[in-house]
């Protein structure tokens, strides 16, 4: 069992909240936290909700002294939330090696589809699909390898996301590395609070699209990196 913090001991997640509201910065789910969490303080806070984790399992009323399949779940759970699938509010960003357009290239380029993982923000149940990018450079823009668009896909949803929002996301950060002359992006995803709960319908799937530059202005550019996805 999870021994309880001195009553007067002022917990990380505080000191760490503490510290953001002070600087004015938001925090909410899908927001990355990593610039104000000190070295340490990750093992600290992994503590902390399971110990909260523990908790909530004893609101359900399930016995975890006895129960030697769950009297470790507080720690499995909280490891996996701050490790795994919310990793992406607590590390920085991943390191984007950039090079510059040398070979002047102008025709689109397609990546995916790339596979992401995340966790709706009300829920909290698993989000599982799929994303393109399309990228149309121009002599001005910045290259980054093909790895680095699943990482950063990847640094993204691993937050509790809303699919809406998420996409966005990825095309804000894409476009201030590339400063491409347009960007695509269309995700394609299955919402497990749809499958498990609510109308339980295991069919549904939502499809995302963000569009900049010339895929905004250009319809005929639009229709080419559409038709090239269908099918896939």
């Amino acid at each position: 069992m999870v021994s309880p913090a001195p009553s007067d001991a002022v917990s990380v997640s505080k000191k760490i909240r503490e510290r953001i509201m002070e600087a004015g910065v938001r925090f909410h789910a899908n927001d990355n936290i990593a610039d104000f969490i000190k070295p340490g303080e990750m093992e600290a806070l992994l503590t902390e909700v399971q110990a909260k984790l523990h908790d909530v399992l004893h609101s359900l009323v399930i016995d975890t002294d006895s129960d030697h399949n769950t009297n470790e779940t507080g720690r499995r759970v909280a490891k996996m939330f701050l490790h795994e699938v919310f990793r992406g509010r607590y590390v920085p960003m991943p390191s984007l090696t950039e090079f510059p357009n040398a070979s002047r290239l102008n025709e689109l380029m397609i990546i995916g589809p790339i596979t992401i993982r995340s966790a709706c923000s009300h829920h909290l149940c698993p989000i599982m699909g799929r994303v393109w990018v399309g990228v149309m450079p121009d002599e001005h823009s910045n290259l980054i390898g093909l790895s680095k668009y699943a990482r950063i896909a990847d640094w993204i949803m691993n937050r509790p996301q809303i699919q809406e929002e998420a996409v966005v996301q990825l095309a804000d950060v894409l476009q201030d590395k590339m400063q491409t002359d347009g960007l695509a992006i269309v995700m394609e995803a299955d919402h497990f609070c749809m499958h498990w709960r609510g109308v339980r319908d295991t069919g549904a799937k939502m499809t995302t699209s963000v569009m900049r530059g010339k895929f905004l202005t250009d319809a005929s550019l639009r229709r080419e990196f559409l038709s090239l996805l269908s099918g896939k």
